[in-house]
């Protein structure tokens, strides 16, 4: 199915007002997502023409609604939605994409936009900049934060000075997508073959992928990666409580989902 293209909004045409860009939002939460439609709908130049809470319904909703761009959350029910991004960019390659999350931009926006997204925006942002964020897109421009883009600048000049074997340093950066994902989903808390099982991967599988992740982080155990793993979430997806240090927190599961 080929996307509409975008029209210049507001301008009488033989006759008939051209048609506002279609965007379609999927969030699983209600609440964030009714206020996502309701301050676009609140543009003289926009329109939420749908909405999804799984990455199931999208697919169905991208064939009816015909949407110029998808406004899409990063955590989406069970799946890989980085994954999904890249299977749906390749069904419909005219599909404006951007992605907004809580997670960490500074590691999470690379791998969207390697994925076909054409922006990544934090959710902390206020909602000028997902309107400027919203345009930028549909302009042909690929967005993300101001400070990223000059840390990404600011890291094109270093790169000349680096030494050539730093890239071998154990770091998440290293990581695959897949990787990344199994290993967010060690951190909640879940085990092996629950890991597998929200995957829909095999148990061998999954421990190929722990088995990398170790070597590339520089990890001698399993109960090395599954603190590490823990830290890392701890330290990117959960907030700290009022009057609560890191180094205080208790350990728990946390409620990092399969997406």
């Amino acid at each position: 199915m080929e996307i509409p293209k975008t029209h210049a909004p507001g301008k009488i045409v033989s006759g008939r007002q051209i048609a506002k860009t279609r965007i379609l939002v999927a969030d699983e939460h209600p609440l964030l997502r009714h206020g996502i439609v309701a301050f676009i709908n609140s543009q003289p130049d926009l329109i939420a023409c749908g909405e999804a809470d799984s990455i199931y319904t999208i697919r169905a909703k991208v064939a009816e609604t015909r949407p110029h761009l998808l406004m899409i959350e990063l955590q989406l029910g069970a799946g890989d939605c980085l994954d999904f991004v890249k299977a749906l960019k390749a069904e419909y390659p005219g599909l404006l994409i951007l992605v907004y999350s809580a997670f960490e931009e500074t590691i999470f926006a690379e791998r969207a936009l390697r994925a076909g997204a054409n922006g990544y925006l934090m959710k902390k942002a206020i909602k000028e900049e997902m309107l400027i964020a919203i345009r930028d897109v549909l302009r042909g421009q690929i967005y993300v934060s101001k400070d990223l883009a000059m840390r990404a600048f600011q890291k094109s000049l270093e790169t000349p000075r680096q030494n050539r074997t730093s890239g071998n340093l154990p770091t998440i950066d290293n990581l695959s997508d897949r990787e990344m994902h199994v290993f967010q989903l060690i951190g909640s808390g879940l085990g092996t073959k629950k890991i597998a099982h929200s995957l829909n991967l095999s148990v061998k599988t999954i421990e190929t992928h722990r088995e990398n992740i170790k070597r590339k982080l520089g990890l001698n155990s399993g109960r090395q990666l599954i603190q590490r793993a823990i830290k890392y979430v701890e330290d990117n997806f959960l907030p700290p409580q009022k009057g609560e240090t890191l180094g205080a927190r208790k350990k728990k599961v946390l409620p990092f989902r399969a997406a």
